[in-house]
């Protein structure tokens, strides 16, 4: 292997030279600019050469230094000891990043301030001017003390200065006053930093898994390194990780391991902060192609290369968080644990807990019996008054989990202490979540220690493969014992998952349900492929079996019905349930289905989606009752919901002949698409509108349905599906469903089911009132299609691009075409496929939009003018006209 290069000279700073040009009358900020960015040119190409970022890191820090140095002389020149410049935080740890802050303190003698404070101004100005992201602090050494006493950051970075130049006499009373025998003494400043990182991981959900993770602050990043490196320093007087090795709290490989992470994420950062320009930590959208090919990353897919780069960056940080998680597991013990022995309580010869944590019986346990690595979790799910495990059983884990070979995953008792664990009432997700983080999981279950880490390149999978596999069983474990709260928002999930027998039938085909991401194929038949070999080797029945394989094939099935399906067609309902063709795998599948997406995006769960899917559960119910051979008619479902329906006028004392009549106008199309308590709302607002020319509008807020809904009624015109989806667009909210129909008379009745951007019903009544004076303005002039606004596409979608695909599908029982458009997702799409809609000469009869993550997959339900189903030639002039819309933003 070859030697790592060397800082070049070119990447110090030539004080010499400086000089030079000063002596020659240049002006200082420009002339230690230029040299700065000469050192930062040349260092830049040592890291592209080669040259460890740890060494680049430390390089610039030793550059900067210089220039400090050099600037301070020049502003105090022979300055007594009554002030001193000293490097604090990462600077004063000798790190610094091409944008990262330096942060400076002056540190002064009691009375010097006035002295210095013309000189202070000039310096720091020069150092702003120069081009240095400075944050600076003026304080005396009593200023310093009550400042760090206060606050644990202050304390922290003081405890990590360096005196760069001034007087050191001042600088040693500044350690010694801010020092742990006068503040934050070690097991409270410990307590406090933990604390820290407790709250700082909760910012990010506690998971570094996400698509756009943050290196510094994310669960894994540079800031868990650094809480080792701030613990060890109070604690042991350290100045380095290398030291704590001698200390015997860090082993030379657990150190190795931990310089390689903290290398990988420098050279991240220092390439970060290059492309950006500024002091970015964020690992964006924006430059993750970038990235991957400057770690040479390289694939005939772009994507496949980012995911590459990706999975190679969350194993990094997953390594991480475990060397974090086991040195502060051993700071705990050394730090917190009293001076007498804890009581020891045995467990069985292989484990016992020592206080409020458990460890190993002997040091080879593990080496002897590999099954005990499965069994350990089983022990903390079934004892919950552990709080941990001891530091030194859990790097004996790590260093013996090569014991899961073939051998132990083909043993009966570790295949059943696994089945157990997920038998368990309690803490199976927790239990499982550990597993992952230190590998145990992937190495009993190979297939899944491939999509460890492993991410898709897009907006709709906010996290990792196996994070989100493991959410998904979470929130199965959340419907038997929910937090607080949530057994309100989700009743029909905790009634079905109390009546579930074999919870852990479920837990399995969640587990298996995307294990074969990544592959190639269609990943939910290989994955049931997997489930029925673990299944099979787990000892579960035929009937078990198929349950699980089945869920893993279908997982993706309810959630595709029910958006982009018309639940009010029993045709539909009828196919769904003959593919499902059973109460009990009904119930198992919604289940699945909505702990799958909440698991996937955090904002992809709404009422809309909720509703939908209980909708769709308990239409199908009614369809198995009834019996698949014996499905709903459609006179029979128009007497159904008229039926209703008049029930509930019967309040309002309407006059049934005027009912009648207008029942007569509405066409059968009507009554088999709205439900009973729909029906009432139009025919009240339809008979007192009258013969009225003007438009109806209806609004109400949010409805069974999950979403605002409104209803327009007004003679018919070609323009009304384009002229109210622009006017919506406009007033920035988004359609989920849309059925547009013509009575007998020739009056439209479309109802359209709205969100606000955010997903959420519109509830406030002054939003209502914009939304109905928007569409009264908007549906005066029916002959002018108002303007799309010109909105810019977000961050995040400039980055991808998904093909426009215009697909079509006759459906002959209901006279119509079935178009499904596939786009990337923009602002306005719906707007400009209407209007391709209207440029080419068809009709749209109803519309199921579905946005998932950067792409759209809507599906229209359309005629010709003469309300026939389309010919291909259509279709073809659709998707022509809507390509040419996408690519030319003004096109009207």
């Amino acid at each position: 292997m070859a030697a790592p290069e060397p800082v070049p000279d070119a990447a110090r700073f030539d004080t010499a030279r400086i000089d030079a040009e000063l002596r020659a009358g240049q002006r200082p900020a420009a002339v230690y600019a230029e040299g700065l960015a000469a050192v930062d040119a040349a260092l830049d190409r040592a890291l592209d050469a080669g040259t460890p970022a740890q060494d680049v890191v430390a390089a610039r820090a030793a550059a900067v230094d210089d220039l400090l140095a050099h600037t301070w002389h020049a502003s105090f020149g022979d300055a007594n000891g009554d002030i001193a410049l000293v490097a604090v935080g990462g600077y004063g740890r000798g790190e610094l990043h091409p944008h990262s802050d330096v942060d400076l303190l002056i540190l002064l003698a009691d009375d010097a301030e006035d002295r210095h404070r013309e000189a202070i101004e000039a310096f720091v100005t020069l150092l702003w001017d120069i081009g240095l992201e400075i944050g600076q602090a003026v304080r005396t050494v009593a200023q310093c003390s009550e400042a760090a006493r206060e606050d644990v950051t202050t304390a922290t970075n003081l405890m990590e200065s360096r005196l760069l130049a001034g007087g050191s006499a001042l600088y040693e009373s500044m350690q010694d006053a801010t020092g742990p025998e006068r503040v934050w003494p070690t097991e409270t400043f410990f307590l406090a930093k933990l604390d820290e990182q407790k709250a700082r991981h909760r910012k990010f959900d506690r998971t570094a898994y996400r698509l756009e993770p943050n290196i510094k602050e994310g669960p894994g990043g540079l800031r868990d390194i650094q809480m080792v490196g701030w613990v060890a320093k109070r604690h042991f007087g350290a100045q380095t990780l290398a030291e704590l090795v001698d200390h015997g709290f860090l082993t030379d490989d657990e150190y190795h391991r931990l310089v390689r992470g903290q290398e990988l994420l420098w050279a991240i950062r220092w390439r970060l902060h290059r492309m950006t320009g500024r002091s970015e930590d964020r690992l964006l959208f924006d430059h993750q192609r970038d990235l991957a090919v400057a770690f040479g990353e390289t694939a005939d897919d772009p994507n496949r290369a980012v995911e590459a780069f990706m999975q190679r960056y969350y194993r990094a940080v997953m390594e991480l968080q475990r060397l974090n998680e086991i040195l502060l597991q051993f700071f705990r013990e050394a730090i917190l644990e009293p001076s007498g022995q804890p009581v020891v309580r045995r467990l069985n010869d292989r484990f016992r807990i020592r206080g409020e944590t458990l460890e190993i019986a002997a040091p080879d346990v593990f080496r002897r019996q590999p099954r005990a690595l499965i069994e350990m979790y089983l022990l903390l799910a079934r004892h919950p008054e552990v709080r941990g495990v001891r530091a030194e059983t859990l790097r004996r884990l790590r260093d013996d989990l090569d014991g899961i070979d073939d051998s132990v995953r083909s043993d009966p008792e570790a295949r059943r202490l696994f089945m157990e664990l997920l038998r368990q009432p309690w803490r199976v997700a927790s239990q499982l979540f550990r597993m992952n983080r230190y590998g145990v999981l992937g190495a009993y279950i190979p297939a899944f220690d491939r999509i460890v880490g492993r991410m898709q390149y897009d907006l709709f999978h906010t996290y990792t493969v196996d994070e989100h596999t493991l959410r998904v069983i979470r929130n199965l474990r959340e419907f038997r014992a929910p937090e607080e709260g949530e057994g309100d928002e989700f009743p029909l999930c905790l009634e079905l998952m109390a009546d579930l027998e074999e919870p852990e039938l479920l837990y399995v085909a969640a587990l298996f349900h995307d294990i074969a991401k990544g592959r190639d194929g269609d990943h939910s038949e290989l994955g049931a492929v997997d489930a029925e070999a673990f299944c099979r080797d787990h000892g579960l029945s035929s009937v078990q079996t198929g349950l699980v394989c089945w869920l893993v094939r279908h997982h993706l099935l309810m959630s595709m019905t029910a958006q982009r399906r018309d639940l009010s067609d029993p045709a539909v309902i009828h196919e769904f349930a003959r593919t499902v063709s059973s109460v009990s795998h009904l119930n198992h599948l919604y289940l699945l289905t909505v702990a799958d997406i909440r698991a996937t995006n955090p904002t992809l769960w709404n009422s809309w989606k909720d509703n939908l899917l209980r909708e769709l559960y308990h239409k199908t119910v009614q369809a198995l009752w009834r019996g698949l051979d014996n499905p709903i008619d459609k006179e029979e479902r128009i007497a159904e919901v008229q039926h209703h329906a008049r029930r509930q006028l019967a309040a309002w004392a309407l006059d049934v002949e005027q009912i009648d009549a207008l029942w007569a106008e509405l066409g059968d199309a009507y009554f088999l698409r709205h439900n009973a308590d729909e029906i009432v709302w139009h025919t009240r607002g339809l008979l007192e509108h009258g013969d009225r020319e003007d438009a109806l509008i209806l609004l109400r807020r949010e409805t069974q349905r999950g979403s605002t809904e409104l209803f327009i009624s007004r003679p018919d015109h070609r323009y009304r599906f384009a002229l109210v989806t622009t006017v919506l667009d406009r007033l920035g909210l988004s359609i989920v469903d849309a059925r547009v129909l013509t009575s007998r008379s020739g009056r439209a009745l479309d109802t359209y089911l709205i969100l606000e951007a955010s997903g959420e019903p519109i509830t406030d009544e002054y939003r209502i009132a914009d939304i109905r004076a928007g569409l009264e303005a908007g549906l005066a002039d029916p002959e002018r299609l108002p303007d799309q606004p010109a909105r810019r596409t977000p961050r995040r979608m400039r980055h991808f691009d998904v093909p426009l695909v215009v697909e079509a599908e006759e459906e002959p029982e209901h006279g119509m075409t079935a178009v499904e458009v596939t786009a990337s997702d923009q602002p306005g799409l719906l707007s400009k496929i209407a209007r391709a809609f209207l440029a080419v000469g068809v009709r749209v009869h109803s519309a199921r939009v579905a946005t998932i993550g950067e792409r759209v997959d809507d599906v229209f339900f359309i005629t010709d003018s003469g309300n026939r189903p389309v010919d291909d030639e259509t279709v073809q002039a659709i998707e022509r006209e809507l390509a040419h819309r996408i690519s030319n933003p003004g096109a009207s």
